[in-house]
Order: C-alpha cells, then sequence, then structure tokens
C-alpha cells in the first residue's frame, strides 16, 4: 500500500521539514495545495519540497484551471519536473478555496476533461491552438503525470476518460471506494484505456496524534472542508450519503468555511455529522488508531492513499508518528 500526504504550505520551514520526511520514513508522494490566502504559493512551495526530496513523487495537490491558466501550470509542472528530476505530479481539480477565495467560479466537468486533454498534449511537446495564438513547450523532457482530483460521478468519469491519475475524494467505506474506483474505471474502459492507465489514490484527512481526543477535536474542520468537496446542492444519494445524513451536510455546505478555523469544528458537531465524516474522509486518533483505520481502508480495496494533515494538530509530528507507528506496517 502506497501512502502520501498534502498539506497547506504555510511557511517555507513547514514546506523543508515535512519534504525531509517524507525520505525518512518512505511516503510515496507529498503534495502542495493550492489555496489562496490560507498559505503560500503551491508552485513556489512545490520547488522547495522537491529540493529537499530526494524520493517521494512531488505533487501539486490540487491547483485548478480558473485563476491558472492551464498552458501555464503545464509550464510550472514541467520546471518542477526538472527540478526532481522527473517526480512531478500535476493535481488539477474543479476548485474549491482556490476559486471560491478569489470569487471564481468552479469549473464543469466538461472543462475539467477538456483542459486535463490540453495540459497532456502540451507535456507530450504537441503545439496546441490557444484562441489565436499557440501553445507550445518545446524544452519539456518528459510529460509529468497530470492528476484529476474527483468527487462526484461527472468528475470520476473525466479522471478515467482523460487523466494518469485521479485524487478520488469520495471517501474510505467499502461503498465509497467500490463506487469512485469502478466509476473511473468504467469511464476508462468506455474510452478505449485500460483501467491501469489510471492510477488512483483515496484523498483522507489524517490527524495521528499521542493523544487521541486532541487529533479528533482538532480534525473537525479539515472534515468540514473535505465535506466542501464530497457533497453538491443536489444528488447526495449518488454521492453515497446516507438518507439521514443528506439535510445536515446542505447545511453543513452553506455555513462553513473555506478558510477553516474553530467555528467549522463546532458546526461539524453541531449538526450531529462528526461521527459519519470521520468515518469516511479521516483517518485520526492515537497511532493504534490511524493503524486500525488504514488497515480497514486497504481491506476495502485502497490501494494508495494521499492525506491531508493540513489542520492537523501538529503537522510534522502527525507525519512522524504515522510514519514511525503505521506505514511500516502498512
Amino acid at each position: 500500500m502506497q501512502i502520501g500526504f498534502f498539506f497547506w504550505p504555510y511557511t517555507p520551514q513547514l514546506v523543508e521539514q515535512l519534504a525531509e520526511r517524507t525520505d525518512r520514513y518512505g511516503y510515496a508522494m507529498i503534495g502542495i495545495a493550492d489555496t489562496p490566502g490560507n498559505a503560500m504559493d503551491p508552485w513556489i512551495a512545490a520547488a522547495l519540497a522537491g529540493r529537499a526530496s530526494r524520493k517521494a513523487k512531488v505533487a501539486i495537490c490540487v491547483t485548478n484551471l480558473v485563476t491558472r491558466h492551464p498552458a501555464v501550470s503545464a509550464a510550472a509542472v514541467a520546471s518542477l519536473d526538472l527540478i526532481t528530476e522527473g517526480r512531478a505530479v500535476l493535481g488539477i481539480g474543479a476548485g474549491h478555496s482556490g476559486t471560491r477565495n478569489l470569487g471564481q467560479r468552479n469549473s464543469t466537468a466538461k472543462e475539467l476533461a477538456e483542459g486535463t486533454r490540453f495540459i497532456r498534449r502540451l507535456l507530450r511537446k504537441e503545439r496546441v491552438p490557444v484562441g489565436e495564438g499557440e501553445a507550445y513547450i518545446s524544452w519539456v523532457q518528459r510529460p509529468s503525470p497530470v492528476f484529476l482530483a474527483a468527487s462526484h460521478p461527472k468528475a470520476l468519469h473525466a479522471a478515467g476518460s482523460e487523466a494518469d491519475g485521479a485524487f478520488a475524494n469520495y471517501g474510505l467505506a467499502a461503498e465509497n471506494i467500490a463506487d469512485s474506483e469502478k466509476r473511473i474505471h468504467d469511464a476508462a474502459i468506455a474510452a478505449g484505456r485500460s483501467t491501469d492507465e489510471v492510477e488512483i489514490w483515496q484523498i483522507a484527512a489524517l490527524d495521528c496524534n499521542e493523544d487521541g481526543d486532541l487529533a479528533r477535536s482538532k480534525v473537525g474542520a479539515m472534515l468540514a472542508f473535505l465535506a466542501g468537496y464530497v457533497i453538491g446542492d443536489k444528488n447526495l444519494e449518488m454521492r453515497g450519503v446516507p438518507e439521514q445524513y443528506r439535510e445536515p451536510l446542505l447545511e453543513l455546505r452553506r455555513r462553513y468555511s473555506t478558510r477553516p478555523g474553530d467555528a467549522d469544528i463546532k458546526l461539524v458537531r453541531e449538526l450531529g455529522l462528526f461521527d459519519y465524516l470521520s468515518r469516511r474522509l479521516s483517518i485520526c486518533g492515537t497511532p493504534a488508531d490511524c493503524l486500525a483505520q488504514a488497515r480497514a481502508a486497504k481491506a476495502a480495496g485502497a490501494k494508495r492513499l494521499m492525506l491531508t494533515v493540513s489542520l492537523a494538530a501538529d503537522p510534522v509530528k502527525t507525519v512522524e508518528l504515522f510514519g514511525e507507528h503505521v506505514l511500516p506496517q502498512l
């Protein structure tokens, strides 16, 4: 089982500390989120992470096609590929805090599919028309993988049909994993591709701490944030949400913030959603708790986990504890 983690790059020191620990403990991937106003620019942080690590893949996890033109992101990941000597991964998504914090709309699934196709062509050194101009990156050494972050059926379909990989933000329960992976695989087959062409990483929040109650109390803010991806304004049944949680989740979506704080933790508990969301979207508690939950995700069919430590009680300690006590057992 491969394990990676991603985070909001608050400071250069945090980026360098976490990047060093990817190699120390054997994490397969380190990811940098694009969350304007909440943290540093992701490309600068990814370059720092690439220089401070030597083995793990370095991913943008994830940026969007609205605030950053696809051709610009293609050139950026090609640059990161040079710095990391082939370890760069470009993750793109519809947009969440990356668009909402700047007052922009999210991309549609159709736009995600088109943008992914466009970027992959550029990374293969193809000349691609753009308006009245032409995009071309002559100096690309190798095409970096392009992953789509997907949390609803149309986006999962786009990932399967167009991307090299998927960050599936759908849940770690057996039915969630089976549903998300089936949608991705069905789309790949319909597009004439092999299912092996799409590398799937399941996303969840991680908070690992010797004080299990502290970890559980802090993870609530990230649960609110992740639920903002997983749920929409309608069709919660199609997103695998049991009926008793649908109205509270819609209320959560109306009231939570893409600049998380203690209010989000209280909101998750107020709406009676903590147990459901923590089971579906997180691995948290003591190292022993985290090991049991990670093993359950593995038994449910997850082959790769991409875990956000952005709002963990102590992100560095979380990565260390998980790396020392959990990762070797997986």
